[in-house]
């Protein structure tokens, strides 16, 4: 199930009509099925188009279209500048062909998927309800979940406009299950329709893996992971899979986890249920209101995540491979902390920005 050919799987995908995608100036060219999007389509190529969140946020997929025709997704996705659009850019991840077409664009090496996306049907197996308004759902595939961990995968729901990105909080698996740590978002229709009327036995449109910020066990760093809401997920997939990976048996690997309240902090009880996680992972967590921490009589760190990574680490910041995944503020206020406080090198900084 690794040919193109077989690449949508189980969803109905039958004689669909191909298009050509050339890109200037170069030898390649690729096939984009009907309804697939320029990015999510040279991925499954096996090419380096650039990316980072695939759903219209960040602008890193930024293209021109030379010759032929498309449709926009999301016109007024934030990831497009008034400046992009009076040139003319697009966004690779919104852009869905209409014929074949020509583009400019400048691949990532960085960016070549070491698993090409696959597009399926998915089946809901199980919940875990982890906190009032944070659960982890389970999928099954028919197809094994080959993925990096600190990916993630693209849902499609019913009724719902556009995909949703979901990172993965299991590891890879022959056997096909995709294990998702979501929060319920206040006005959120993704999340609200999985919260109150997904069921076991329930299908879904699941395409991936995607995205860069995975683990990289061959760097010889200690780990820090940082999440927080939904962005627990990458980071327990993270830190599972350096807890087993041996090349990492003499690291340190740290897991940040901020939440609003104490009722959002579930870290303890997922580590001290796996046993390869307790015994090696060091776990810090903070609330940010500090009137609920008050009341609840919380004994730990009150604060932004982001500020207990510094007080933790402190000049040894460097030392370390940072992951993290969240809210926007959070991911901002940890990129500027590590990059101008403490001059973090890049290079050693690892996320996937989600507006």
């Amino acid at each position: 199930m690794t040919g193109y050919n077989n690449l949508f799987i189980g969803i109905g995908s039958i004689n669909l009509t191909n298009y050509t995608i050339k890109i200037n100036e170069q030898e390649f060219e690729f096939p984009c099925e009907e309804g697939d999007t320029i990015l999510r389509a040279g991925l499954r190529a096996g090419l380096g188009l650039p990316y980072e969140c695939n759903s219209g946020g960040c602008g890193s997929c930024k293209i021109e279209i030379l010759n032929g025709e498309v449709d926009d997704v999301w016109e007024d996705a934030p990831g497009l500048s008034p400046r992009d659009i009076k040139k003319g850019r697009k966004l690779s991840c919104q852009c869905i062909p209409t014929s074949d077409c020509e583009i400019k664009v400048r691949l990532n090496h960085d960016a070549m998927p070491m698993h090409k996306p696959i597009k399926s049907t998915a089946s809901l197996y199980k919940i875990n309800r982890l906190t009032d308004d944070m659960a982890e759902f389970c999928f099954k595939t028919e197809h094994p979940a080959r993925f990096e961990p600190g990916q993630f995968a693209l849902l499609d729901f019913p009724n719902v406009v556009g995909s949703r990105g979901y990172s993965m909080s299991n590891l890879p698996n022959e056997q096909g299950e995709w294990h998702f740590i979501i929060k319920k978002m206040p006005g959120g229709s993704a999340s609200t329709k999985l919260f109150e009327n997904y069921k076991e036995g329930d299908e879904i449109v699941l395409d991936g893996p995607y995205g860069l910020a995975f683990l990289k066990p061959e760097i010889p760093r200690d780990i820090v992971c940082v999440g927080g809401g939904s962005g627990l997920s990458p980071e327990m997939s993270i830190i599972k899979a350096a807890a087993k990976d041996e090349r990492l048996n003499d690291r340190n690997i740290y897991l940040f986890y901020g939440g609003r309240t104490p009722k959002d902090i579930c870290t303890t009880a997922l580590i001290e249920g796996d046993a390869s996680l307790k015994a090696r992972v060091i776990n810090y967590n903070a609330v940010s209101d500090i009137e609920a921490a008050e009341a609840a009589g919380w004994d730990g760190a009150v604060g932004f995540i982001h500020e207990l990574v510094a007080k933790t680490l402190g000049d040894k910041m460097p030392q370390h491979e940072f992951y993290f995944c969240g809210p926007p503020p959070m991911t901002d206020a940890l990129t500027r902390l590590l990059v101008m406080d403490y001059k973090v090198p890049m290079e050693q900084i690892h996320y996937d920005r989600f507006y």
